[in-house]
């Protein structure tokens, strides 16, 4: 038997070495190879093919679902702690697959280890896996239970890495418990713990954890900040595994608030990473997301046929979540393009799935589409059962977010029987779900169904007044006839003298206009660019943002921090709009400008950076000015686009000092640089216009004052080509 798995796992290799040689591209893979064919004992192969299986998870999934057997098989010729990471490995593999029948049956066949193997580590991970096992089975208590001897386990080890696990599989069990509070707060002790291990791969899953959260609970434009965040922390770790993943949930939030385009994007770009790892799960997934942008767009050939290959793929790897995802979306393709008895099929299929994995979520949204096609074909008593019954499933295990849109169709069902009492009752439950954009549709829905309602009561008393309407319409159109032809003749004589007066006035206008010329144009674009930049400081997604971070902080009943923010935002606010149509404001109101624009961003980003401005003390006494929001600009661009919001330790430095006759404002940062700004290409274009503003500013101010100010940009660490250093000069003025 020994000899037949050496044979077994040496035609296996044989095979991989071929197609590595063929492609003969990766150092990493050439090296493992050559050390299996170099091992001196059975056991020294198998660790060495084990740790090969481990580089393909992460770099070939193919490859690596291909190798589980072979290490399988082997691991049953060793000790107990062999086959036990052997099993470890082969339950990875079950879950980049997305089979979760067999993970769930590997772990719950590892629990005899818990006795054999009297190791903390051993026991970590077990209990960590029975506590996900038993989450996603709904059996929370339980859950919580493993997932805190795993925790225990974790701190008698003081491994940093361990807790941060711990405490984001607890963090996702009270997601699924629907405690948010609970959630939230474990989360966040997952990223504490990350960033204390140093591992960047495990933080960005802690923050793609809190995204999950977020998502969870409705909170999209939160969720898909934290998703970029763990985006980022993937892609320096170059983990493609992990940007397969994070681009579909980033492209399925922005698909959620309609944004297709950036939902589009992310998909392919899920799509192209998969490929990267040749990972036909993940390849399918993203196939199935791009269907449903393609559905929004009335693309139904093209999502028909993504469907359908993702279904295809999916099947192969026993993906059974993926696979009710894909009917489910087929599904609504064939609703929209009418074929109801297609959508049908496809819909049973999709519940098939999701009951076979206890997918509560996902049943609750397959019903609430049948609902949708038994109201498209106006069975609508088998539409309110099917809605009521989503309803019922989404308020017992959570996703109550998703409850509002089924509120909506329900109202609609009402309005189409004419039942107007009941479609205004769940029109108003529909808008207690919503954010403040659609309220407005669903007001206006409101109205409509208002008018309806009362229409029959107005409809006499239209059709009685309507003669009398008609009546006055037609006396006064010839009232307006009459008054026509005098005004004609009215306006005839006054075009005539106003005609004069016009020549003589232009006459001296053209004198005083070349005069006056050159002063109006400087003054023109000192306006615009005073404008330009009000804009920046008000633009909308700045707006949208500070709005969000209020909103976040209300949900989490943070009452200091939500009132902070909020008297900070407004005092800003004021300040901007006082301050911008002013030529020069005292050094001493910008800098309160700075600081409460700083203050808001160290609330939004938790505290991730610190600043100082330094002002020199004359500068104070001599009651200096400068031109308003001169420096606004690239504070913005040290936070945003040089990244101090995800830097551990970030610093941003300002200060104010006289040179002679000029004023000299130093901004430093630590941020990413410009080099890695650049090369992201909505960053570049947003940093090119503020130093194009403001170096236009400074010129302006040069031909005024008769100085050289300038502006110059260069990097805070010229070495490591990081952080950032910007060096401003302008005429010293004064307000005296």
């Amino acid at each position: 038997m020994m000899h037949q798995l050496h044979i077994l796992l040496l035609l296996f290799l044989t095979v991989i070495s071929c197609s590595y040689s063929a492609n003969a591209q990766d150092t990493k893979e050439a090296e493992l190879l050559k050390s299996i064919n170099q091992a001196a004992s059975s056991q020294q192969r198998f660790e060495r093919t084990l740790a090969l299986g481990k580089y393909y998870k992460y770099h070939n999934v193919h490859k690596a679902d291909s190798i589980e057997e072979v290490i399988l098989r082997e691991s049953r010729n060793f000790e107990d702690s062999i086959r036990f990471s052997a099993l470890m490995f082969s339950a990875d593999i079950s879950l980049i697959r997305g089979d979760l029948d067999a993970y769930f049956s590997t772990i719950l066949g590892c629990q005899p280890f818990l006795n054999k193997l009297k190791s903390d580590e051993v026991q970590f991970t077990i209990y960590r896996h029975l506590g996900f096992y038993h989450s996603n089975m709904q059996e929370f208590e339980t859950a919580k239970s493993y997932l805190n001897l795993s925790l225990n386990k974790a701190r008698r080890l003081r491994n940093s890495s361990y807790q941060s696990e711990a405490y984001r599989y607890i963090a996702l069990n009270f997601m699924r418990f629907n405690d948010k509070d609970s959630a939230l707060y474990y989360v966040d002790k997952s990223i504490s713990e990350g960033r204390r291990s140093g591992d960047k791969g495990l933080l960005s899953l802690a923050f793609n954890a809190k995204a999950k959260i977020y998502a969870f609970f409705g909170q999209v434009e939160l969720s898909v900040a934290k998703n970029l965040i763990s985006l980022q922390l993937a892609e320096e770790v170059r983990n493609s595994l992990l940007l397969a993943q994070y681009c579909r949930e980033v492209g399925r939030s922005q698909k959620s608030i309609l944004n297709l385009d950036d939902a589009e994007y992310y998909f392919r770009r899920s799509l192209d990473y998969s490929r990267q790892v040749n990972d036909s799960r993940q390849m399918a997934l993203a196939l199935t997301n791009l269907a449903s942008v393609q559905l929004e767009r009335d693309q139904y050939e093209k999502a028909t046929k993504n469907a359908s290959r993702s279904i295809q793929l999916l099947t192969e790897s026993n993906d059974l979540n993926g696979l009710g995802e894909t009917h489910n979306i087929l599904g609504m393709v064939y609703n929209e393009q009418g074929n109801y008895n297609q959508a049908s099929i496809n819909f049973n299929q999709a519940l098939v799935y999701y009951e076979s994995t206890g997918n509560k979520e996902e049943i609750a949204g397959v019903y609430h589409n049948v609902g949708t096609v038994f109201k498209e074909q106006k069975r609508y008593d088998n539409a309110l059962n099917y809605l009521n019954r989503s309803i019922e499933i989404r308020e017992q295990y959570g996703a109550k977010n998703q409850i509002y849109n089924t509120y909506r169709v329900i109202s609609n069902v009402y309005a189409e029987t004419n039942n107007m009492p009941k479609a205004m009752e769940f029109m108003n439950l529909y808008l207690d779900y919503i954010d403040s954009n659609t309220t407005i549709q669903a007001a206006t829905k409101i109205a409509e169904l208002s008018e309806s309602y009362r229409s029959e009561q107005r409809e006499r008393l239209i059709n009685a007044q309507a003669d009398s309407i008609q009546r006055q319409r037609q006396e006064r159109e010839m009232t307006a006839a009459r008054l026509e032809t005098t005004q004609l003749r009215n306006n005839f004589q006054m075009y005539i003298i106003v005609a004069f007066l016009i020549i003589i006035v232009m006459a001296g206008l053209i004198l005083f206009y070349r005069w006056n010329q050159t002063r109006i144009k400087q003054q023109q674009r000192e306006a615009e660019m005073s404008q330009t930049l009000l804009r920046a400081q008000m633009n909308p997604h700045f707006v949208f943002n500070a709005m969000s971070v209020i909103q976040s902080y209300i949900y989490d009943n943070d009452t200091e921090n939500s009132s902070k923010f909020l008297v900070n935002f407004s005092r800003l606010m004021r300040l901007i709009l006082e301050n911008s149509p002013k030529e020069h404001i005292p050094i001493e109101t910008e800098i309160e400008i700075l600081k409460k624009y700083l203050e808001m961003q160290k609330l939004r980003f938790q505290e991730r950076f610190n600043y100082t401005i330094h002002m020199d003390d004359s500068l104070s006494a001599e009651h200096a000015q400068i031109p308003p929001m001169i420096t606004q600009p690239f504070i913005e661009n040290s936070i945003e686009h040089g990244q101090l919001h995800t830097i551990e330790g970030g610093f941003i430095h300002i200060a104010f000092r006289r040179e002679g006759n000029m004023l000299l404002i130093t901004i430093e940062d630590n941020g990413i640089g410009r080099k890695a700004s650049k090369e992201k290409k909505r960053s570049s274009a947003h940093k090119s216009m503020a130093m194009e503003i403001t170096a236009e500013r400074i010129e302006n101010l040069n031909k005024k004052f008769r100085t050289d100010g300038y502006l110059q940009v260069e990097d805070y660490d010229k070495e490591l080509q990081t952080g950032t250093k910007v060096l401003i000069s302008l005429p010293y003025t004064t307000d005296a």
